[in-house]
């Protein structure tokens, strides 16, 4: 027996073409979680009123954290297991209501997170998962003190060892990430911007980042991120056939003419540097600012991604205008939010931009300019998967 599925009619707002950068005034039709048509008169069973507003893709943030530890504000280790991944559903709620609707964890969420947002047990947006960031020994992944030695507060089956030392152990690395559930492999190439030289130094190898490369895709895994703040192991990673390069502040010459050749998506997360100015300083502000233009300038394609350095990550779309002010344009950045964000993931063909076919998720802004100083504010009604999720109250959108 078939059943009747509503067609819901958003009337006569403004459409980005995120492709093109253009705008237009168009409806857009949705049934169940698709858009099925786009264009000028089309009818549908309800309709939501659109005039005066600006319809855009939902967001993509390409790296965040969902299970973000300080945001419990209690002691780690007086703090219960569960609430390590109790404290992301705040983070998920604030991120749906923002327009975010699809997301990749840079380590923090387990497969389980994952699977009660699957399940609706969790209202969030998409969550794909890397599970911990490998590294090899003394890597910001490998929890050490010079007390106690080995501390992980991590450690549990779900989420595995994540150190690793040579090629063979590259590959087993890889194997624990995928039996547990990784959709991604994330990689640490460099120090933390927070360990001053160490931010720029190399700490894998050639060969065990060409192995942890080819496993990943042994294994069938969308691909791997590489945190890189150095400009050598951003260009080392490149040359592996990484997918993405995530910070990249202290890219260079080489390292963007590598990521253009080998088609490596640069994930700036320019707020850490912008937002956390204070705390690193002008001159890695300005660099991380400088690497973004070097990349633009080389082709090297970039997607959003935060780092939230905001709890409860509240300020994720403050990225966007980061983005802009860096050299992308309002336009590019919307861009880097959606389609480019898409691509990066290999979701293009069923997100990232509002086209027939592809899922229904729609962010509604008041006004229809493309100014992204204060997007979160502009936010009138967000659809996921071609449900409502969020609707103002105060705007001016009507049925």
């Amino acid at each position: 027996m078939l059943r009747f599925m509503p067609r819901t009619l958003l009337r006569g707002g403004v459409v980005l073409d995120v492709r093109a950068g253009a705008t237009s005034v168009a409806d857009v039709v949705v049934e169940g979680d698709r858009i099925v048509d786009v264009g000028v008169g089309l009818d549908g069973d309800d309709s939501v009123d659109c005039t005066g507003h600006l319809l855009v893709p939902g967001f993509i943030d390409c790296h965040t954290h969902l299970v973000a530890h300080d945001f419990v504000g209690d002691d780690f280790f007086e703090t219960a297991r569960s609430m390590r991944v109790l404290c992301a559903v705040p983070v998920l709620t604030t991120l749906l209501r923002l327009g975010v609707t699809t997301v990749r964890d840079a380590w923090g969420a387990d497969a389980g997170l994952k699977r009660a947002v699957e399940l609706g047990w969790i209202d969030g947006p998409e969550v794909l998962i890397s599970l911990r960031q490998v590294c090899t020994t003394g890597g910001i992944g490998d929890l050490w003190s010079p007390r106690i030695g080995p501390v992980d507060p991590l450690g549990d089956p779900g989420m595995p060892d994540p150190v690793f030392d040579g090629v063979d152990a590259a590959r087993a690395v890889v194997r624990r990430m995928t039996r547990a559930g990784a959709d991604w492999i994330k990689v640490t190439a460099t120090g933390s911007i927070l360990q001053g030289a160490r931010a720029q130094h190399s700490q894998i190898t050639p060969d065990e980042m060409a192995a942890l490369v080819s496993e990943a895709q042994r294994q069938g895994r969308a691909g791997v991120m590489v945190h890189a703040h150095g400009a050598r192991a951003a260009e080392e990673a490149a040359h592996a056939g990484a997918r993405s390069v995530e910070h990249g502040v202290f890219l260079d010459e080489a390292a963007v003419v590598a990521m253009s050749a080998a088609g490596t998506w640069l994930v700036p997360t320019l707020s850490i540097s912008q937002t956390d100015s204070e705390k690193l300083g002008a001159t890695v502000a300005a660099a991380h600012r400088a690497s973004v233009r070097l990349a633009l300038d080389a082709g090297v394609p970039i997607a959003m991604g935060t780092d939230n350095p905001v709890r409860p990550h509240t300020e994720v779309l403050t990225e966007v205008r980061h983005l802009s002010q860096a050299g992308l344009g309002d336009a590019g950045a919307l861009r880097a939010a959606t389609f480019e964000a898409a691509r990066l993931l290999d979701l293009a063909d069923d997100r990232g931009e509002i086209a027939p076919g592809k899922r229904a998720d729609l962010v509604l802004l008041a006004g229809t300019d493309l100014d992204v100083d204060d997007l979160a504010g502009r936010i009138r009604q967000v659809w996921h998967n071609g449900t409502a999720v969020r609707t103002d109250r105060r705007s001016d959108v009507n049925r």
